[in-house]
């Protein structure tokens, strides 16, 4: 059976990789929560996100991140400026 590769999704939809959302879980539950976006701007990112078409299996073909962990620092910014 072939397996498919989920375009459009976040880490934390894919159920195939379990390993790798388990380590992006940990990363953004050990942020130092003055560095973190509160949890109203990650998720307004993380929708803008799942609407790009350079999503591809919870990474941005822009630059090469996992959108989840980008999307979670106060700091950081899309590179297509779309947030």
């Amino acid at each position: 059976m072939e397996q498919r590769l989920c375009k459009k999704c976040l880490l934390r939809d894919m159920v195939e990789e379990q390993d790798l959302n388990q380590c992006v879980t940990e990363y953004l539950a050990n942020l130092d929560s003055s560095l973190k976006a509160s949890e109203l701007l990650y998720e307004e990112r993380l929708q803008v996100c799942t609407n790009c078409e350079d999503l591809l299996a919870g990474t941005c073909r822009q630059c090469g991140c996992y959108v989840e962990m980008r999307a979670a620092m106060q700091k950081n910014s899309c590179p297509k400026h779309m947030w």
